[in-house]
């Protein structure tokens, strides 16, 4: 089918990716697989790829600098592998801009799962489907329009938002004037359960703010409340799409 997600493992673990690349490929994803920078960057030179699965640690080169490298490019999902599974390690990872992380000692069940989730944040609105239709949310001078997936500015300039971090905003949008905790902002925006001391959440915060708020450090718009999570304090209207 030529709407077959194309994945690209870059890991130099040649077993690894063998056993990964197999298991994916029988379910139905094409993969491609790099064992370093300078064939990954082949790779998406020659190839129109999907979602990049990336190891952290990486020999003579640095996962995380190939992270920022494909995050200063483009909007490309990434999903970081990493040998331990530490929250530092995980925190850090999305700082760079990935979408999502993954131990590598898990089952790769849960890797299906993490790619069929983040492609499906990636993706346009499956046709069909109503609710999404012509759908565009105002508030604090911003708009938020779900059915192309985009936001813009007071002065309509479109500003770029992530998969991880439209998904973070519409659960905001659709829920004003609402604490919402970090579980609930977890399960909304990545579709998932999450332990309750993951603090990635934290981090795609700090960039929506860094987007969305006239001053970061201040923020205005999405607050946090003490031992609660966080709040969108804006009033959220509906507006038609051909405004």
């Amino acid at each position: 089918m030529n709407a077959q997600p194309h994945l690209l493992i870059v890991d130099d673990d040649k077993e690894l990716c063998a056993l990964l690349s197999n298991f994916l490929a029988r379910h139905g994803y094409r993969v491609s697989i790099a064992h370093n920078g300078r064939e990954m960057a082949s790779i998406l030179e020659a190839s129109r790829v999907s979602l990049v699965i990336l190891d952290l640690m990486l020999p003579r080169e640095d996962g995380l600098a190939l992270c920022r490298q494909l995050r200063a490019t483009g909007t490309l999902p990434i999903i970081m592998l990493t040998a331990m599974g530490d929250e530092v390690d995980r925190i850090i990872g999305l700082e760079m801009g990935a979408d999502d992380y993954l131990a590598k000692v898990a089952n790769p069940r849960e890797l299906l799962a993490r790619v069929r989730a983040v492609l499906r944040r990636a993706g346009a609105p499956e046709a069909g489907a109503p609710a999404d239709q012509k759908r565009i949310l105002e508030f604090a001078g911003w708009r938020l329009d779900v059915t192309h997936r985009q936001l813009y500015s007071g002065k309509d300039a479109l500003v770029p938002l992530r998969a991880g971090e439209f998904e973070l905003l519409l659960a905001f949008v659709e829920r004003p004037q609402r604490v919402l905790s970090r579980d609930q902002l977890l399960d909304l925006s990545r579709g998932r359960s999450t332990n309750v001391f993951d603090r990635s959440i934290d981090v795609q915060i700090s960039r929506l703010r860094r987007k969305i708020e006239p001053d970061p450090k201040e923020p205005t718009l999405i607050r946090t409340v003490r031992n609660g999570g966080y709040i969108l304090a804006a009033n959220v209207v509906p507006v038609p799409a051909s405004l």
